[in-house]
């Protein structure tokens, strides 16, 4: 069902140093800033070879990302995205096997401008997971 490691997010409580970090140290292709207020986060997209690393910045108290960075003063890993061929084919049949979306259960648009979801942690080793649709 998931195809292929779309990228993982990384939390970060300065996107301009994180982002400076990955570009001038280890020389990587990164993006301009891209707000997602509906998410919460200001992103960049660090581009690799074959996949992409996400770093993201709260936009306020309010945000997931704040809450997590306030657990995890570091920062760190957040989540993991994977591809899936059909958004709603995957939630259902992932629903279908116990697996629980967050939210409402209808896919919102990601920061690629396509249909994302989010999968609780505790079913997945821990780990939160988004599916975006390919």
């Amino acid at each position: 069902m998931i195809g292929r490691l779309n990228h993982v997010a990384i939390a970060v409580k300065d996107l301009a140093a994180s982002t400076a970090l990955y570009r001038d140290t280890l020389g990587a292709r990164v993006s301009q800033p891209l707000p997602q207020p509906e998410h919460g986060v200001t992103v960049v997209f660090v581009e690799l070879p074959n996949t992409k690393i996400e770093l993201l910045e709260p936009m306020g108290e309010d945000s997931p990302i704040a809450k997590f960075l306030e657990r995890n003063a570091d920062g760190g890993i957040h989540h993991i995205c994977y591809e899936v061929d059909d958004i709603l084919a995957a939630r259902d049949r992932l629903k279908a096997q116990g697996a629980r979306v967050l939210g409402s259960g209808e896919p919102r648009i990601g920061a690629h401008g396509k249909p994302v979801l989010f999968l609780h942690p505790k079913d997945f080793c821990g780990t939160l997971v988004e599916l975006e649709q390919a």
